[in-house]
């Protein structure tokens, strides 16, 4: 099933990654730089896990390209936000699919042509929906240009500092969602080295997304040594700025004024009061490489998943509770029983005055209502008869009953036990299964079974479905850890789409691996549904401690935060049962 990806771009505004034409030609001209987040017209700390900046070479002139101009015959140029040391980068409108797209743009014979192509086809193949994603890399009529997403509702970590400091539970989910990004990409030999407030975007919906994996520091020629350290050091500045709207180094940057000179490296509650003291203390443990100490005597995070399993270590930050908003006092209205229709004038002003009550009803005549008293007694005669003659007769046939006839045969005794009603079964451990070597959404497989409906675990957008075509992809799946065999007879699963249709198996796994093949595995049951939820019984239940939950198709859906529109889906909530 081939992949479908969606749009954003790793451009910057006057306060973000890079400044705008004018004043970038400006900057190059001078010879300023900005490295890392640190200006270069002061010393910069030095540190093993530090990005160096590549040799200065002459720098090639950025293509003279103009609003209109089309490459590929697809991609037409419509606004330049930045032209810097060679390379320039375009909003555009990718006119076959219809939809905003960013691109940057250097000529072939630029001295990091090479290396940027390199970069951007790395960082597509990750495929990771928390990067923005490359969507194309060519190399044609003497130019080198990247095709990046464009998220036109999301906003740069830049302008939210801009407005203050972020709230803990805000700074909580950037860390824990930066440090789980960059150690997946990591793991498959990509480091950013550009980490900086511009390269953060949040979505409208509360995700966070990382922008220029890789591609940022080959546009300029940035390496590391150590590049896990020093990608470990950026997310540590990132949720330092975060917490205290300071940057941790002495130079102002990304509209961030920076510390006091000659101090060093404070810690984040000594600079705002009210600051939490986790994840000060976290900030600090990441920001160790650049000679902070880490509080409490804790070792210091030396790589992006040591930093995501020390957030995950913390406490749970939860969400500010909503500010409580008294309803409106109740107001008495001046209607009053007997009032309607009957307006009053007073000084010239119509007032509504209430109606004097209502005479009783004259008593009835005396020879109507001698009557009607006789009649009322018969009635009441004539019940009692009847119901005196139905008690009789229940009684009789009581009686017949006891001596044997119409006797009503009472049902004998079953030997058989009664149906075992299913137990639910608790969760231990979870890790999403892929044996192609293509993960789908690695950090969200303990959202399914968190108790939170409101999370989720996520597929990626496909081309082709419902059914998931074995020459692309057998299809997606969870295994699940019940932490010692149990008796599994049945599974329920909260969808995040509905639509036609969604198949899915359990399988009884040996492992948690991904290298067993399903069909060595032993079937459970299977069943499909167009609903938001799905339910699975078996007809003999089968005894496992691992359970694989394997969606073979999957319905259309639109486009979110994590994808566009095609066939995926997302799975809220698996229970099982046995």
């Amino acid at each position: 099933m081939a992949e479908r990806s969606t749009a954003a771009v790793d451009v910057a505004d006057n306060s973000g990654e890079e400044p705008p034409a004018a004043e970038a030609a400006k900057a190059t001209a001078d010879g300023a730089e900005i490295q890392d987040g640190r200006a270069a017209d002061g010393p910069m700390p030095e540190s093993d896990g530090e990005p160096k900046k590549a040799k200065a070479t002459a720098p090639t002139a950025a293509p003279e390209l103009h609003s209109g101009h089309k490459l590929a015959r697809r991609y037409r140029l419509e606004e330049c936000v930045t032209r810097l040391d060679g390379f320039s980068s375009w909003r555009a409108m990718d006119e076959k699919l219809r939809r905003a797209v960013g691109v940057h743009l250097l000529p072939a014979d630029h001295p990091r042509a090479r290396s940027v192509l390199a970069a951007a086809r790395s960082s597509a193949l990750l495929g990771d929906p928390r990067f923005v994603q490359v969507l194309d890399a060519v190399e044609e009529n003497d130019l080198v240009y990247v095709v990046h997403e464009w998220l036109p509702d999301a906003t740069e970590l830049t302008a939210l500092l801009a407005a203050g400091p972020l709230e803990p539970h805000e700074a909580y989910q950037l860390v824990s969602q930066i440090s789980q990004a960059m150690t997946a990409a990591h793991r498959e030999g990509l480091a950013h080295l550009r980490l900086t407030p511009s390269a953060i975007l949040r979505t409208s919906t509360g995700q966070y997304r990382i922008r220029g994996l890789a591609v940022n520091a080959a546009l300029r020629g940035i390496t590391s040594e150590t590049p896990q350290r020093a990608d470990t050091e950026a997310i540590g500045a990132l949720l330092y700025a975060s917490l205290t709207q300071r940057w941790p180094y002495e130079s102002d940057a990304y509209g961030l004024t920076g510390l006091p000179k000659g101090v060093g490296l404070i810690a984040p509650d000594q600079v705002r009061a009210g600051v939490h003291r986790g994840l000060g203390e976290l900030a600090m443990r990441a920001l160790a490489n650049d000679g902070a100490t880490a509080s409490r005597q804790e070792p210091a995070c030396t790589t992006p998943e040591e930093l995501a399993k020390a957030v995950a270590a913390m406490p749970r930050i939860r969400p500010p509770e909503p500010a409580f908003t008294a309803p409106p006092e109740y107001q008495h209205t001046t209607y009053q029983q007997g009032s309607y229709g009957r307006p009053a004038t007073h000084n010239g002003v119509t007032t509504a005055t209430p109606l004097a009550p209502l005479p009783p009803p004259p008593p009835l005549q005396s020879r109507t209502g001698r009557a009607l008293k006789w009649g009322v007694a018969a009635l009441l005669i004539a019940a009692l008869g009847l119901g005196s003659w139905q008690l009789a007769d229940t009684l009789l046939r009581g009686n017949q009953g006891s001596t044997g006839e119409h006797q009503t045969p009472q049902p004998k005794g079953d030997d058989t036990p009664a149906k075992k009603t299913p137990a639910p079964i608790a969760i231990k451990a979870a890790q999403e299964y892929y044996p192609d070597g293509k993960a789908q959404d690695t950090a969200g497989v303990p959202n399914t079974y968190d108790g939170d409906a409101s999370s989720y675990w996520h597929t990626r957008s496909f081309v082709d479905g419902p059914e998931m075509k074995a020459h692309y992809k057998a299809g997606v799946g969870i295994i699940y850890d019940l932490g010692s065999e149990q008796e599994v007879s049945a599974a329920s699963i909260g969808l995040r789409y509905a639509g036609d249709h969604t198949t899915a198996t359990l399988y009884a796994a040996d492992s948690m691996s991904s290298s067993t093949q399903v069909g060595s595995m032993k079937k459970i049951t299977a069943g499909t549904t167009s609903e938001t939820s799905l339910t699975l019984t078996a007809e003999k239940p089968v005894k496992t401690r691992y359970v694989l939950v394997w969606f073979t198709a999957m319905p259309m859906s639109g486009v979110d935060q994590y994808s566009g529109e095609g066939y995926k889906q997302g799975v809220t909530d698996v229970k099982f049962s046995g």
